[in-house]
């Protein structure tokens, strides 16, 4: 496809527009792509849909982009709000990329008895979900939420929207298809939920405790696992 490279850009776009990036983009398409003056670009923001752009100039720590036509429209974008106990920075980092793969439209870190200690680079997980939106074609980047405790995080959670908590061992239904409506996945850390944090989440009359199967999947597993079930089609 004309213009595979894919990047985020802030500024607006449309019909006769330019874009100039810079730092660290205009370095990715000199150095890394080795592309020349010409190239075919596509961009979005999340708001204008994608648009095909050719770079009319490339120098030292800039670019020049012309836009030459949209290539999508900007769509709706329905998908559930990702709450994982924070957990590794490795694993951490693939839930937050493969999270966006999966269409989430915010992930959260969220603090838990149980989870790992530690401090949130929060740019640096934008990064990693800005990258991960520009590949696999979403027309949007997830939001990177500040972390919160689970306390904090059940009381500012929404009560009209159901929140599908992955319990291990529970007698849970098996997670459903949220059928396009706004959801959100809570998942636990390595070990599980604490005595105290279970009972906390069954006071919540918004969270429905589920299920992934009979196996015991680790965290980053179980969170990834969620989000694709949780938006299969509802006749599967």
């Amino acid at each position: 496809m004309a213009g595979s490279i894919r990047l985020f850009v802030e500024e607006a776009l449309g019909a006769g527009g330019t874009v100039e990036v810079g730092g660290g983009q205009a370095h990715y398409l000199a150095k890394v792509m080795r592309q020349p003056v010409g190239a075919p670009i596509r961009l979005f923001n999340g708001r204008d849909g994608e648009w095909l752009s050719c770079i009319v100039e490339l120098g030292r720590g800039r670019a020049r982009l012309e836009l030459t036509g949209q290539t999508r429209p900007q769509i709706a974008h329905s998908g559930p709000i990702l709450a994982f106990a924070l957990l590794k920075r490795d694993a951490t980092d693939l839930v937050v990329q493969k999270a966006t793969e999966l269409g989430a439209t915010a992930i959260m870190p969220v603090f838990t008895e149980r989870s790992v200690p530690g401090r949130i680079n929060r740019d640096r997980l934008a990064a990693i979900a800005r990258e991960a939106a520009e590949q696999s074609e979403r027309l949007e980047v997830p939001a990177v939420l500040d972390a919160q405790h689970l306390p904090g995080f059940l009381a500012n959670w929404p009560e009209n929207r159901p929140l599908y908590a992955c319990v291990e061992r529970a007698d849970g239904r098996f997670i459903p298809s949220a059928g396009g409506e706004p959801a959100g996945l809570l998942v636990g850390p390595e070990g599980g939920f604490a005595p105290r944090e279970l009972d906390a989440l069954r006071f919540r009359p918004f969270v429905v405790p589920v299920s992934l199967g009979p196996r015991i999947l680790r965290a980053e597993t179980a969170a990834l696992a969620g989000l694709a079930l949780l938006q299969a089609p509802a006749c599967r």
